[in-house]
């Protein structure tokens, strides 16, 4: 494995990738305010002995990637799906099977939509056709009431340059979106603590994310997918439910619901392993 800096735009993005280069290619883009450390080495690893080429890869202001000042960001969501694109230059990649996490399973979709030549197939995972439901969207339920009041509230931030604290909240911070599988919490501070020491900017990392502008995909365009699509969803996801992930497979033509049991908004917790590299690793056969 060896990192490398490949430029988009003004930005230098760092990805790594897994595995042999004559195999199918597989680009992994990760969820808002996380560097490709939570696309754990072994996760990586499992899915490239089954031969397959992994890349993973840091977004702005996450990891070795270009940091903007905290709550500046120089750049908007639209950047953000066309850096993936970046990405796969940076390699010499003219397709890749991309399996996109949340706010990445979004940056997916509009892939899917905008750029389908580049797309050989799709694997979304805990992510939704429209975002969180509410009054305006009620085919689609809310988050949890407890997110909701999370959402809501006006908590002072963490001091992010005290690196003890910013770990310490870092993993507190992921507890309300946990489901009903028990955490880990020795392997997730080691995961925390590698974003932290290789983050340039954790200030920044934890805020630019959740205040970009543009790059939404107008809902009604998921018919116009035409790669195939997996769908992986957590059972006990409070940020998107179930239903989230049945919206989108319904609305994607041809798409595939495999519900992981128990499993919250989260990067897959190694419970649900076996399950989630047998399904990639067949999806992308």
């Amino acid at each position: 494995m060896t990192e490398r800096m490949i430029p988009a735009g003004d930005a230098q993005l760092c990805a790594e990738a897994f595995g042999s280069p004559d195999d199918p290619a597989i680009l992994l883009i990760g969820g808002a305010a996380a560097s490709m450390d939570y696309w754990e080495d072994e996760f990586c690893e499992r899915i490239a002995a089954a031969g397959r080429y992994v890349i993973r890869y840091d977004f702005r202001d996450t990891g070795r990637s270009t940091a903007y000042p905290a709550g500046a960001p120089g750049y908007t969501g639209a950047d953000l799906v066309t850096d993936a694109l970046a990405v796969l230059d940076g390699y010499g990649l003219p397709a890749a099977h991309l399996y996109g996490i949340s706010m990445g399973g979004g940056i997916a979709q509009q892939l899917g939509v905008e750029h389908p030549s580049r797309v050989l197939t799709l694997t979304l995972q805990s992510t939704s056709p429209a975002g969180p439901g509410g009054p305006d969207r009620p085919d689609l339920p809310p988050m949890s009431p407890q997110l909701a009041e999370l959402f809501a509230s006006e908590a002072p931030q963490p001091d992010w340059s005290d690196r003890d604290t910013a770990i310490e909240a870092m993993i507190d911070g992921l507890r309300p979106f946990d489901g009903t599988i028990a955490p880990d919490l020795p392997h997730e501070r080691a995961v925390a603590t590698r974003m932290y020491d290789r983050t340039t900017d954790v200030a920044a990392s934890q805020t630019n994310h959740w205040i970009l502008e543009g790059g939404e995909l107008d809902r009604g365009k998921l018919s116009e997918i035409t790669a195939p699509t997996l769908v992986l969803h957590g059972t006990a996801d409070p940020l998107l439910p179930l239903p989230h992930g049945e919206a989108l497979a319904r609305e994607i033509p041809g798409a595939r619901l495999v519900a992981l049991p128990g499993m919250g908004h989260q990067y897959p917790p190694r419970a649900v392993w076996d399950t989630v590299v047998t399904e990639v690793v067949a999806h992308t056969s």
